[in-house]
């Protein structure tokens, strides 16, 4: 499906809530965090492993502009850097990851050529043919921002594309409840639903009204039946609004 922005212009005005805080995990999370961070990524486990095979379907849509391309690639979230799997060529490829201890000492590390912490501190005369981000979106507290600085650093025609869980959705919800969750809990003895609320700080609605904000066409594709009855959904979004980009980040 496609979708045609309706949007006050007012700079901000859909995103009061932005930037978001988290609050600090438990000890009890923060002992385990980074280890089981990685095994989730790389699918160490029968429940990671059985996501992460569902999670492919993101990472083949974001990748099916890839063959044969020459231009840089910006990936948002790179984590592990597992979705260089999917990439083929040797095209330069670019990451953004504040987490450098996910892939530090990946043997993927070898093919990204810039990695930063933050969108923001990408030289601004830079520009990509294709910006990418799977399962990151939710993460990030002040996704506007970074959504905003993203749409500045497309080049002419290019493409922002986005996968992203169904967050707030049912069966995104009953999926991780009947799978990781049961296994994070006979595991670790904890509570999986805490850290699934400490991780994803927005749902999937509400960045949809982020890129339909700054975008001027979003082309739609679901793991599922709808956007509300889906275990995911990417999005391609084409011309920015360099205008409301530029408002926005002058408005922080």
């Amino acid at each position: 499906m496609t979708i045609e922005p309706d949007s006050p212009s007012r700079p901000g005005a859909l995103f009061p809530q932005f930037p978001k805080h988290r609050v600090s995990l438990p000890e009890a999370y923060q002992k385990i965090y980074a280890s089981y961070y990685r095994q989730n990524r790389n699918g160490a486990s029968p429940a990671t492993s059985l996501g992460k095979r569902m999670e492919s379907w993101m990472h083949r849509r974001a990748a099916e502009d890839a063959p044969g391309t020459t231009s840089p690639t910006l990936e948002v979230g790179a984590g592990s850097l597992n979705h260089l799997a999917y990439e083929p060529g040797t095209a330069p490829y670019d990451i953004v990851e504040p987490f450098t201890e996910l892939y530090e000492g990946s043997p993927l590390r070898k093919r990204v050529r810039n990695a930063y912490k933050d969108v923001r501190g990408i030289p601004p005369e830079t520009r990509y043919t294709r910006i990418i981000s799977i399962a990151a979106f939710e993460h990030i507290c002040d996704l506007p921002a970074v959504v905003a600085v993203c749409g500045l650093l497309l080049s002419e025609n290019g493409r922002l594309r986005v996968g992203i869980p169904s967050e707030g959705s049912v069966l995104w919800k009953l999926g991780w409840t009947l799978t990781t969750g049961v296994e994070y809990r006979l595991k670790h003895g904890l509570d999986y639903g805490l850290l699934m609320r400490y991780e994803h700080v927005n749902t999937a609605a509400e960045i949809v009204e982020i890129l339909r904000y700054f975008f001027g066409v979003l082309h739609t594709r679901v793991f599922g039946v709808s956007c509300n009855l889906s275990f995911y959904q990417f999005h391609e979004c084409a011309r920015p609004d360099l205008n409301r980009c530029s408002a926005y980040i002058s408005s922080l």
